[in-house]
Order: C-alpha cells, then structure tokens, then sequence
C-alpha cells in the first residue's frame, strides 16, 4: 500500500490536532514546536524499514501513531467495561504515550533514524525498503524517546514513562521484571502500558494484515515490486502540494522530494 501526498498531508494535520486537544500547555506547545522542527522527516517516515513488517511506506510513521492514538482509546474502554481501575491514569496520560511512544525512531538532534535504502539487491531480495542511520549511538526506541522528550523540556509522569518504556510488552527481554511477577507488590499499578501494549499490536497486525493477507491467500497473486518509496497517485500527489505550497513551504519541499 502507498498513501497519497493528499493522504499524508491529513495524516499530519490530524496528528497535530491530536497534541493540540488532548495535551495541555505546556507539554503541548514544546510538543508541537519539536514535531514541527523535525517535519520534513516526520511526515515521510515509515512506521518500519521492511515491507514484510508494517507501514512500510512514505508517511507510514504518522499513520500508525494516529491507528495507535485511536485503538488506545478503544482499548481503554474495552478495559474499563470489564470492571479495571481507569483511576490510576488520566487521558491526557494514554494519549501522550500512544502520540510519542515510537519517537525514537525519528532519529536524535537532526539526524533523521532510517534514510531510503539505496542498495537495489536488499529491496528486490528482502524487501528492506529503508536503512537504519548507523550514525547513531544505538539506542532502543523507548530509550531514546524518553531522552528526547526529556531533552526538549517535556515532562514525563511515571505513568507514562512505564507505559513508553513497556510498549513492547515480553517482545523486548528487559521488559520482563516488570511485566511477569508472582508478588503483589512488584506488579504494575496501573493498566496503561497493557493498554498502549495492546494498542500498538492492534495497529501494527491490521497495517500488515491489510497488506499480506490478500497476497497469502491468493497463490495466484505475485508479490509486488517495491515502491523504491515513490508514489503511485500521482494526480493525488499535484492536488496535494497545490493546497500544502501557500500554507506550509517546508512541506511542500519535503513532498516534491517524494
């Protein structure tokens, strides 16, 4: 699947919208002033470097997090009518972690964290449409999204640094001592990072069912050619940048660049 510049462009807009009702001041405006900082990257960025994996595409980053921001908040409700606590967290707490919980990925200080693959041999044989910036100290996601927010000024409750740190659930081995526990006193106090945990899984299995499941369950059906990261909507493509150009100039540079 591609998304459209029209589509990518909303995308953004909705995710901005997201920070601006759901974030109070004034975590929102350092929020929206570092998001818009590193905007020519944010709204081309995958969700992931493979296509076999999720979101694999220009504006797949935003996508996902707007997926997660919504299942989130399905997730919550669904919890809090089988009878849990919604007491030991607030919304503004979900939804802040589910908005920055990747944001890692984006990269650190200016430097973006994938850039378009240019080995043709990786693309055709493993579909790894996206190469990891190795100029980067490793970090893993969670951890250098917490530095970040901690390095713009934003504040984290420890609700939300639990939640951001454990989104990966058991997927991540270093989650372990605080998500299996046979003592009542070490067990997470609160349901949020389970929530965001569930929400992010959501999000990513119905990005990937969306894209595989047609092609597995029709033999028949080839697999398709990479992208190379460019569109296929065209059309969609002028229309969007004629309406971004007067409005937003950085992105309309970013999308010609598409």
């Amino acid at each position: 699947m591609t998304l459209s510049a029209e589509q990518i462009q909303s995308n953004y807009e909705a995710f901005k919208a997201t920070i601006d009702k759901h974030i109070s001041s004034p975590r929102k405006e350092k929020l929206l002033e570092y998001y818009q900082s590193i905007e020519d990257h944010l709204v081309l960025a995958p969700a992931s470097t493979r296509e076999s994996y999720h979101n694999c595409m220009p504006g797949g980053y935003v996508d996902h997090i707007n997926r997660v921001v919504t299942a989130a908040l399905d997730v919550h409700n669904l919890w809090s009518k089988y009878g849990t606590s919604n007491e030991t967290y607030t919304e503004e707490e979900l939804v802040f972690a589910a908005i920055n919980h990747d944001l890692g990925k984006l990269g650190l200080q200016g430097k973006p964290g994938v850039f378009p693959n240019d080995n043709d041999w990786q693309i055709k044989n493993q579909g790894t449409l996206y190469k990891i910036n190795n100029t980067l100290t490793f970090s893993t996601v969670p951890d250098r999204t917490l530095f970040i927010l901690q390095s713009i000024g934003v504040e984290v409750s420890e609700n939300e640094y639990l939640a951001i740190k454990l989104h990966d659930g058991l997927y991540d081995e270093s989650n372990k001592a605080y998500l299996i526990s046979y003592q009542p006193e070490s067990r997470l106090r609160t349901t949020l990072p389970i929530i965001l945990h569930q929400a992010d899984m959501l999000a990513a299995r119905v990005e990937w069912e969306r894209d595989w499941l047609p092609k597995l369950s029709n033999p028949q059906q080839s697999k398709p050619k990479p992208q190379a990261n460019k569109f296929n909507a065209a059309a969609a493509k002028q229309e969007a940048m004629a309406k971004v150009g007067k409005s937003n100039p950085g992105l309309l540079a970013a999308l010609k660049n598409i």
